[in-house]
């Protein structure tokens, strides 16, 4: 489980949260939505460690990710995947290499990575693109990448960052498909997203931010503001 506790933080005199409270389930496909400066990406940033609260708490589990060795934090970060709407992949390396990449820093052995990186990439549709480096791939095969290098060393939860944010409607669509994929094999999926069409179509809870404030939070919601 994931959970916010009553997390606040200032900037300054500004507010980017305020008095943010709710909880994840295991399992869960949760989106959140709201205008640019809303606090999306701050709420990212927190679950990461990236941002600290000026007040409040954020549970990871039964950890206070705020609150745990440099160790402890490192190894929650491992079981969560990233997707990022410019796609961060390595522009020298293939993309089997993007992916081996991250499997190598997470300590994997050789034989994981032989066995590993075709079968995600056959996962995404990409099993004919193993060799082919960024520029030789569309955005949407780019961002298809991006997802297989999150979700190869099988984190509990995968955080995709307006992951749609740069493609065309067709892309759009195959992402979110893969996304729910994912998620109906047991990943945790939190995703930020301005694309009315994508949440209107997910059926899965919403969260709706607004000047910091969580002002919605629904069940099976859509795109409301």
């Amino acid at each position: 489980m994931i959970y916010f506790d009553k997390v606040t933080k200032l900037y300054g005199n500004s507010a980017a949260l305020e008095d943010i409270n709710f909880s994840i389930e295991p399992g869960e496909f949760i989106s959140i939505v709201g205008h640019s400066g809303a606090g999306k990406t701050t709420l990212m940033k927190m679950l990461l460690a990236e941002e600290r609260p000026t007040s409040g708490d954020v549970f990871f589990q039964s950890a206070n990710i705020h609150d745990v060795s440099r160790n402890t934090l490192n190894q929650i970060r491992r079981r969560i995947g990233t997707i990022f709407q410019d796609f961060r992949l390595l522009p020298y390396k293939t993309a089997y290499e993007n992916i081996a990449f991250a499997m190598e820093a997470a300590g994997r052995t050789d034989e994981e990575i032989y066995s590993d990186v075709p079968h995600v990439l056959e996962l995404v549709d990409l099993g004919d693109k193993l060799n082919h480096f960024p520029h030789q791939l569309s955005g949407g095969e780019q961002q298809r990448v991006a997802i297989a290098r999150a979700i190869v060393n099988q984190p509990d939860v995968i955080m995709a960052d307006e992951p749609t944010g740069n493609l065309d409607p067709v892309n759009t669509f195959e992402v979110i498909q893969i996304l729910k994929k994912v998620n109906d094999l047991g990943t945790t999926v939190i995703l930020t997203t301005h694309n009315k069409g994508v949440i209107d179509s997910l059926k899965k809870r919403v969260i709706t931010m607004d000047r910091g404030r969580i002002i919605r939070d629904d069940k099976e919601g859509v795109y409301v503001l």
